[in-house]
């Protein structure tokens, strides 16, 4: 029978290049041995193996920018969907001659959003700026919340039951005493749109952190890992996939609550863009603001899909078909 080796937790996760952990034995990781008494079995020498190539994913599935006739096949299909979308809007506009108070047509949009585009593109920087800061503060608090509540079912217990009455409370409600307790500035924005991407990440972060290996945990805990080593490599490692679910919902969430927030009170933001343009029965106005809002959406969605293409390369989502 071979040696047995192991290496320590940090050595596990850190110091193993990626084709060790593709096809190496572990007795090629490192040449700390265990004494005698010690020496591993065989079915510990696998579980080691297994638990390498988990850590250390092969050089193969390395994260790479996606290539151009990818970004094609991926944007091609809900491009062609929009314009045809738009050809039969214009076409049922014109043939049906619908007051332009009631909705205008979609080259009357465009010709609004040309006419101005500077103000389109501040009360859109506004908006997105408020929209981050919300998802900043509500995903930052619900990761640190679901960590501890991932840990302690007491903790669980005393919390959800408030996360759940945030989550219910219509936030229309609620924002206009935010204004009033916070004033006018940027905070009652960015409290507004926390609160409304506040649950799903908690929700998330508490399910990622809890779906973890029960082997990779128990051969954690024989190699006498602590928790703060099990949480930051393991638990959070296999949490990735829940906490990017959970951003790709809040961002639209943080722009509703950002706009929201803006129809409240704000001197500036696509939310007082529309206000004022419902008020004036501005409708190319005001479906001037509903795209610019489209276009946030859509670049913060692929900025995070991004992301997680960088992060995620080891996990199946990230593989295509």
């Amino acid at each position: 029978m071979r040696p047995a080796t192991t290496p320590d937790v940090a050595d596990l996760l850190d110091g193993i290049p990626g084709e060790a952990a593709a096809g190496a034995s572990a007795a090629a990781v490192s040449q700390r041995r265990l004494p005698p008494s010690l020496e591993a079995s065989g079915d510990q020498a696998e579980l080691l193996d297994a638990t390498l190539y988990v850590a250390q994913p092969p050089a193969a599935r390395r994260w790479a920018l996606p290539a151009p006739r990818e970004l094609l096949l991926t944007g091609a299909p809900p491009l062609v969907a929009a314009l045809l979308l738009v050809l039969a809007w214009e076409l049922w506009i014109r043939v049906r001659e619908v007051p332009i108070y009631l909705a205008p047509a979609p080259s009357r949009v465009i010709e609004t959003l040309s006419a101005e585009p500077a103000r389109f593109i501040e009360a859109g920087s506004v908006s997105a700026q408020h929209a981050l800061g919300g998802l900043l503060l509500g995903a930052g608090s619900a990761f640190l919340l679901g960590v501890l509540m991932a840990h302690s079912r007491i903790v669980e217990r005393a919390v959800y039951p408030l996360a759940i009455l945030v989550k219910v409370t219509p936030i229309v409600a609620v924002a206009p005493l935010i204004v009033i307790w916070f004033g006018f500035g940027v905070w009652p924005k960015f409290i507004v749109a926390g609160l409304i991407t506040f649950f799903p990440m908690l929700v998330n972060t508490i399910t990622g952190l809890r779906t973890i290996d029960a082997a990779t945990h128990d051969f954690f805990l024989a190699l006498g890992a602590s928790r703060w080593q099990v949480l930051w490599r393991l638990r959070l490692p296999s949490s990735l996939p829940y906490l990017f679910a959970g951003l790709r919902i809040s961002i639209p969430l943080a722009l509703i609550g950002a706009v929201i927030a803006e129809w409240i009170r704000a001197d500036s933001g696509v939310g007082q863009m529309i206000v004022i343009a419902h008020g004036d029965f501005d409708t190319p106005t005001l479906f001037g603001a509903i795209v610019v809002l489209a276009v946030i959406g859509v670049a913060l969605t692929a900025a995070l899909a991004l992301l997680e293409r960088r992060f995620l390369f080891w996990h199946d989502s990230s593989v295509g078909p």
